[in-house]
């Protein structure tokens, strides 16, 4: 393993012309190696880079000039580069990535990384995200490693012991933050709805933003609520601290708080650190759907764009703009519906643009169906609760038109009145 002083990085040494680049994506996406990169892409030569959620500003559509970028969506910063066309979007199931790079259908030349500095017994920890990241770096040919020393030391499992690094650059720099987004008033009225369909000791799976922030806010005087999670944000530590949260009756992992990614601000890094009440575990145990099977009263708790009356979601795009994912929606969504006790709750507002779009629309108008209505189960906006589980079409454009915003309900039963 070759020790490099970050002033002297020349990453052409290591990244190929037509090489596909991948790194940790959201918080663990190592700052100091893709700043190089990207720095450094013309005296590199043409090369793809496979990008996730980005929570950095390092991603510029001008890049686009000597990199092909590429991603499961368009998430976070991202989002830009797909406004000027510089991001090709492959659509998919979070969960599938690892078979993907394992089939070679998705197969990473370099990998970049994130790591913590070692613990009493020497050993690194991915720290803030486990995803995809050490199966793409078994089956790349080089692996080059940022070990960043105020970056927390997380419980995992032994997926990155033994890891085959070839390069290690070391920084100090703070690690990148998400602060929680504060709620409209409208989002905390879907928030109240939501909280009286999650019972005491459920199991929640969540994302970040300002909805799911209500959500969690709303939950604090439940008990013994549960984490499984592909995220996990501050609202999540507000439920500890609240002792909301204490995953004491969790069928698997009891006692422990299960996630792949941790964005969050400081305050949440601090409290993972070291603390064996946390796992970051991979997306072959995260959104896997024989675990999620195994976890009673798990809740999944997603959001959508736009859902159709007879409860297709669409997660993804706005006009011809994308602006979001497949991620692990679908992953989560049947794997709450196989759980004993579990719920698949997909909250969202009524409208858009000041009310002037209705989110509840007689068809997905994108053609995009990231749930598929055979998925769907119970959605929720300010204006009511719409259960879909075993009801026929009709039934179901009467429950989401009952939903909808009232000003826009006459026109959907209209639609509705010409195929159902």
């Amino acid at each position: 393993m070759r020790e490099i002083d970050a002033e002297a990085l020349d990453l052409s040494e290591f990244v190929r012309p037509g090489d596909l680049v991948m790194w940790g994506h959201g918080t663990s996406e190592p700052l100091t190696l893709t700043e190089a990169l990207l720095a450094q892409r013309h005296s590199i030569g043409n090369f793809r880079a496979f990008v996730g959620v980005t929570y950095s500003q390092s991603l510029k559509p001008e890049q686009a000039d000597a990199v092909t970028f590429l991603s499961y969506g368009a998430l976070g910063s991202a989002q830009a580069l797909h406004a000027k066309g510089a991001l090709d979007v492959m659509p998919g199931h979070l969960s599938l990535l690892p078979d993907l790079i394992e089939q070679g259908r998705l197969s990473p030349d370099v990998v970049l990384m994130q790591l913590s500095t070692p613990d009493d017994r020497g050993l690194h920890s991915p720290g803030l995200s486990h995803d995809y990241l050490a199966v793409a770096a078994r089956h790349a040919r080089t692996v080059i490693a940022e070990v960043n020393s105020q970056i927390p030391w997380t419980h995992c499992d032994d997926a990155f012991a033994g890891l085959r690094i070839d390069a290690v650059v070391h920084s100090s720099r703070p690690p990148l933050c998400v602060p929680d987004a504060q709620p409209s008033a409208i989002e905390q009225q879907i928030a109240a709805r939501v909280v009286e369909l999650i019972p005491d000791r459920a199991v929640l799976q969540t994302g970040i933003g300002a909805l799911p922030s209500a959500i969690l806010r709303s939950l604090t005087h439940h008990r013994d609520l549960g984490l499984h999670s592909g995220l996990a944000g501050d609202g999540v530590l507000d439920l500890i601290e609240a002792g909301a949260m204490t995953n004491a009756h969790k069928s698997i992992d009891p006692g422990i708080s299960v996630c792949g990614l941790l964005a969050g601000t400081q305050r949440l890094y601090a409290h993972v650190h070291r603390n064996p009440a946390w796992r970051l575990r991979p997306l072959r145990y995260t959104h896997a759907a024989d675990v999620l099977a195994r976890i009673d009263g798990l809740h999944a708790l997603n959001s959508a764009l736009e859902v159709d009356l007879t409860g297709q979601v669409n997660a993804e795009v706005v006009g011809s703009r994308y602006v979001g994912a497949v991620g692990g929606q679908v992953d989560f969504v049947r794997g709450a519906q196989r759980s004993r006790g579990g719920r698949a709750i997909t909250a969202l507002p009524s409208t858009a643009s000041g009310g002037r779009i209705s989110r509840i629309v007689a068809q997905l108008p994108a053609g995009v169906v990231t749930t598929a209505r055979s998925d769907a189960d119970v959605f929720v906006t300010e204006w009511g609760v719409a259960d879909l589980r075993g009801q026929t079409l009709k039934e179901r454009a009467r429950r989401m038109i009952a939903i909808a915003h009232p000003d826009h309900r006459e026109s959907l039963a209209q639609a509705a009145h010409a195929w159902a």
